[in-house]
């Protein structure tokens, strides 16, 4: 049995560092995996539609808009820097970490939708590891392979984080995980921003050409 190379490709995208595994690996160690099954299950729906929409060539549509991708970039960048410091706030606030709370389904969802590293991953998997099917029959095997396998992955990653509050076991540990967390959150939105700037540099030099 020959097994989708885009499987391996999706896996490999999916499990690497980013915003999705850094949320849900905070999630689970703060607040357990029950409570963070909705955001799971958000990304999962998320990442099934952004990926399907891909198969459908919006992706590319959304490529030949620069200022589109533009917007979507700042909206996600601004969007990770506000739960970075939200999350930066509960390590050292006890009023900010009472009314803290997981990610809900619908934010996990809507969150996808400019989730820079999810487009990156699923234009790339339309891309390289298309199969010439019609395309709702490719945007329904993208949108299940990116949704299936994201549903191991993010439980994956939460279990890593419930596990982790076995070694977080004072206050003073907790608070430089929770920083660490919100650093690493940060990182990722620094880097959605310095692509951000990157392609609006390469487009007005190709204006300009």
């Amino acid at each position: 049995m020959i097994i989708d190379p885009l499987y391996f490709f999706v896996f490999a995208g999916l499990f690497s560092p980013g915003p999705n595994v850094i949320m849900v690996t905070a999630s689970g160690a703060r607040f357990g995996l029950k409570a963070t099954l909705p955001h799971i299950f958000g990304i999962v729906v998320g990442v099934g539609v952004t990926s399907g929409l891909t198969g459908l060539g919006i992706g590319a549509l959304l490529l030949a808009q620069p200022a589109l991708t533009f917007a979507l970039k700042l909206i996600a960048c601004g969007w990770i820097l506000w739960m970075a410091w939200g999350l930066f706030r509960s390590a050292r606030s006890p009023e900010a970490k009472a009314k803290d709370r997981p990610f809900t389904f619908l934010q996990a969802v809507l969150f996808q939708w400019v989730n820079p590293k999810v487009w990156a991953v699923a234009l790339a998997a339309a891309s390289a590891y298309g199969v010439g099917l019609p395309p709702m029959q490719e945007a329904a095997r993208l949108a299940s392979a990116f949704s299936g396998l994201n549903l191991f992955v993010c439980l994956f990653w939460t279990c890593a984080g419930t596990l982790l509050t076995y070694l977080l076991t004072t206050p003073r540990a907790w608070t430089m995980f929770t920083t660490l967390m919100a650093a690493a959150l940060a990182a990722s939105a620094i880097l959605v921003f310095l692509s951000t700037v990157h392609d609006s540099r390469r487009n007005s030099l190709r204006f300009w050409a």
